[in-house]
């Protein structure tokens, strides 16, 4: 176990090492706003080191509001976020840089630069946050595209030479170009085949794996939602209305809770069928 002030594996230092089981994001009492519509209202949740937390909630309902705000960008009228220990508002810029090194995120639809290659896409953050050769990062950068399931010539292509599919792995490789250990996810299958979505689906399960990610999914998808995450919360209100694995998910009594997994998409993906007989 680190103590204070050691460093990471990805070589920033640390603020207090998290154990397994342990909360490695606190939310505490956020509440979050756009003039005077609240859309966090006073929302606590743990995500917990190791795990891959599923995010779900109504359309519009903040869940990616949520995301945005751990990462900084969107600011809270009030609460705390803590990751690794740390809240986030007590972070001077240089301690925040280096806390930024530990985390990577996808974003909707992969958002990557169209006007940059895969290569330059993925070095992005490298050449942001580290000090590196140009021999060292193009070595990097195959590792990443290896790493997510493509192939090495990918790295000369343009995002517009790209499929779905391909945008998002990329992304992902992005994501984690700087080894991060959390990795937040915003909607990783959407816009995807059923097949796609669920080879995503293994390849997320099988980085967490081996590379001992905790992952912070915001999804629709509820394929996703039971096979690969560990836990689920439920946006609804501005709060959590519930939380648990999937069994918690399904024996919850909260209206909406039990519509989105009782209902007919949920039906047709086999979700309660074990209860109803």
């Amino acid at each position: 176990m680190q103590a204070e002030g050691e460093t990471t594996r990805n070589g920033s230092t640390a603020g207090r090492e998290v154990a397994p089981g342990e909360p490695i994001i606190r939310v505490r009492d956020v509440v979050v706003g756009f003039g005077d519509r609240i859309i966090l209202n006073g929302l606590s949740l743990d995500v917990i080191r190791g795990e891959i937390l599923g995010f779900v909630g109504a359309s519009g309902g903040g869940k990616s509001v949520l995301t945005r705000t751990i990462l900084g960008l969107v600011p809270k009228r009030s609460g705390t976020v803590e990751v690794f220990g740390q809240d986030l508002d007590t972070l001077s810029y240089a301690e925040r840089r280096q806390l930024e090194r530990r985390w990577g995120v996808l974003f909707q639809q992969g958002a990557l630069f169209s006007s940059l290659s895969v290569r330059q896409n993925i070095q992005f953050p490298m050449r942001e946050y580290l000090d590196l050769s140009p021999a060292l990062m193009d070595e990097l950068t195959i590792a990443k595209l290896e790493m997510v399931g493509l192939a090495p010539d990918v790295a000369e292509k343009a995002p517009s030479e790209l499929s779905g599919g391909m945008i998002k792995r990329v992304a992902l490789a992005r994501a984690l170009a700087l080894d991060p250990e959390i990795l937040f996810l915003d909607e990783p299958t959407s816009g995807l085949d059923p097949i796609g979505a669920g080879e995503f689906d293994d390849l997320i399960a099988t980085l967490q794996q081996t590379l001992g990610l905790t992952v912070f999914m915001v999804t629709h998808d509820l394929d996703s939602l039971h096979t690969v995450c560990d836990r689920i919360a439920a946006l609804g209100e501005g709060k959590i209305i519930a939380v648990g694995p999937i069994e918690t998910m399904l024996a919850s009594k909260h209206p909406w809770v039990s519509a989105y997994f009782h209902g007919k998409r949920a039906r047709a993906a086999g979700f309660g069928q074990e209860e109803a007989r």
